[in-house]
């Protein structure tokens, strides 16, 4: 199993470890004695701040003359017009139409280009870039920068005041943008990206750098404080994060056997492409347009906002007028907002925002409403 630059820092800090994706991470911190909390970590993201190892997510660099031409052919969304120091979310996606897996293209020049990838469809993509490569004669360099490379996020309102300690810089970056910054010898990729929902940073730092930056970063900084600005924060606060946020997750709401049109997710996916000038079609194009002129995909995903206090999890069924329209793709108790919340693949004819419907747990039917996503979103 692998580890990652911070699992000291893990275990120093009292992380509960599990095996997530054959990485040893951290589910929940027991800070200063007490036990690991998923709500309390919830909350000060919420409140303040939270910092997330994400260095199990993969970083594959792509250069060369074709670098371009391979990411256009591999993924859905428009990338000749991005500029340098943008980032792009866009999805890569399989000749029926399904999501192989959900990524963030960044451009660092002309020809070159970082992509991070989830950390369960890691081995999964490279073996689908390098197929590609040979098979179009593509002309490129792929370097898998994983293992060599550490990646955190700091997230939450209070983030950005207290990065502007560091770097003028930084907290003046537009969203979906970065910027390559030296600290002493270490050069670091910062950009204004996150999963939280919240505000902030994810930054990415070679391996053996990685102590004397989070020192730097953090300082003497005592996490066991209530007031503390930012403290570590594990896997469980991060899903009920983005599950609040409404953002999707591989193996939940974007799968290989899940048109990518019912993923809530259609800015990503240019399905015209190929008209853009010089444009290059991509995998999945053409079935995806299939679907489009067909009228959509019969199921789409839908927020519910359930009744009560029981949570409902992925795989119950989605019932409408008692009969199935649907299964739940995500579900937890929202710590924000204080009532229950699900994610689900509902059919479009049977259901839309404010019906009313029953989720089956097996025991009893939870009754629960279509609502908006995302479930929630920052004060501005």
């Amino acid at each position: 199993m692998l580890k990652t630059p911070l699992y000291d820092f893990h275990v120093k800090n009292g992380g509960k470890m599990v095996d997530f994706a054959g990485w040893q991470m951290p589910m929940t911190y027991a800070l200063g004695g007490q036990p690991g909390s998923t709500i309390d970590e919830h909350h000060q993201v919420r409140r303040s701040g939270g910092l997330f190892d994400v260095s199990h997510m993969g970083r594959v660099r792509f250069s060369g003359r074709h670098a371009l031409k391979l990411l256009d052919r591999c993924c859905t969304r428009r990338l000749r017009d991005m500029n340098h120091g943008q980032c792009r979310y866009s999805l890569v996606c399989n000749e029926q139409g399904g999501v192989k897996d959900d990524v963030i293209v960044y451009r660092m020049d002309d020809d070159d280009f970082l992509v991070v990838v989830n950390a369960s469809n890691r081995a999964k993509l490279l073996d689908h870039f390098k197929s590609q490569m040979a098979a179009n004669n593509f002309s490129l360099k792929i370097d898998d920068q994983t293992e060599s490379t550490t990646m955190v996020a700091v997230q939450g309102p209070k983030v950005v005041d207290y990065i502007s300690q560091f770097s003028r810089e930084i907290p003046g970056l537009k969203r979906y943008t970065f910027a390559v910054k030296n600290l002493l010898i270490v050069k670091l990729i910062v950009s204004r990206t996150g999963y939280t929902g919240e505000d902030g940073v994810e930054v990415i730092l070679p391996a053996m750098m990685t102590g004397m930056a989070m020192k730097m970063i953090i300082k003497d900084m005592d996490f066991s404080k209530p007031d503390a600005i930012i403290k570590p924060a594990g896997l469980g606060a991060r899903d009920t994060l983005r599950t609040e946020a409404g953002m999707p997750l591989y193996g939940h709401e974007l799968g290989e056997d899940i048109n990518a049109l019912s993923c809530g997710v259609d800015f990503a996916i240019a399905i015209d492409k190929d008209q853009d000038e010089r444009g290059e079609p991509y995998i999945g194009m053409e079935a995806l347009k299939k679907t489009r002129d067909a009228g959509g995909p019969a199921r789409v995903l839908m927020g519910l906002k359930l009744d009560g206090k029981r949570a409902a999890r992925q795989g119950m069924k989605v019932l409408v007028a008692g009969q199935e329209a649907g299964v739940v793709t995500s579900g937890c108790p929202s710590p924000t907002l204080g009532y229950p919340i699900a994610m689900a693949f509902i059919d479009r004819a049977k259901a839309g925002e404010g019906a009313t419907v029953e989720i089956d747990n097996g025991k009893e039917r939870l009754g629960a409403t279509v609502v908006k996503m995302p479930f929630y979103k920052k004060p501005k």
